[in-house]
């Protein structure tokens, strides 16, 4: 499978019945989680980002339902009944990143936001929020990939290793996105939906 790469913008809120309808499609542990975020708006995202795997999986394989997802040790989620179908997601508010290929992939999305620059000097060693959320983006997507945890995110930032490729990804206007992979094909195009897409 050729990488795939989805996403969302989400520029309004859940009615009553998208979340209900979103929840009923969410995967048990999944929903169980979901349900315990109190904040019912901060809901949103991770409802989507089931939703929009759902909606990829269909698409591209006629998958009706969600497998069975499973957890590595550090937390990756993955289909054990579907090794070959390799999948990561993310979510910021606003927006949902998904990315689908037949090896370990890992993706990330920000949305720029303020940060003090303590912590853009101390976390990334960067000038501006934005290069800060690019040393963020890459990080995350790299340590999902690998399955490696949070741990990469509060060091300094590492060289690629052999055979590790990062590439940044075109979403929506105020967001940083990108891609860790170890394949040599650069992904396509993201493809990119709205909420009226993802709930119709």
């Amino acid at each position: 499978m050729d990488m795939e790469l989805w996403a969302v913008e989400l520029t309004r809120p859940l009615t009553d019945q998208e979340e209900t309808d979103l929840m009923s499609l969410m995967p048990p542990e999944r929903r169980e989680r979901a349900l315990r975020i109190r904040e019912r708006e901060r809901r949103r995202e991770p409802l989507c980002a089931y939703m929009l795997l759902r909606y990829a999986l269909y698409e591209k394989m006629g998958w009706k339902e969600l497998p069975e997802i499973g957890l590595e040790s550090m937390g990756k989620p993955f289909f054990p009944q579907f090794p070959t179908v390799q999948f990561n997601l993310s979510h910021t508010r606003g927006a949902v990143l998904l990315g689908l290929h037949d090896r370990p992939l890992g993706v990330d999305i920000e949305r720029i936001r303020p940060v003090s620059q303590r912590t853009v000097q101390r976390l990334a060693g960067v000038a501006t929020e934005k290069a800060f959320f690019e040393s963020w983006v890459r990080r995350e997507a790299r340590a999902k990939r690998s399955g490696s945890g949070v741990g990469m995110l509060l060091g300094a930032e590492t060289e690629l290793m052999p055979g590790e490729h990062f590439y940044f990804v075109e979403t929506f206007p105020g967001y940083v996105a990108g891609v860790a992979t170890k394949s040599l094909d650069p992904p396509g195009k993201v493809r990119r939906l709205s909420l009226d897409d993802l709930v119709k």
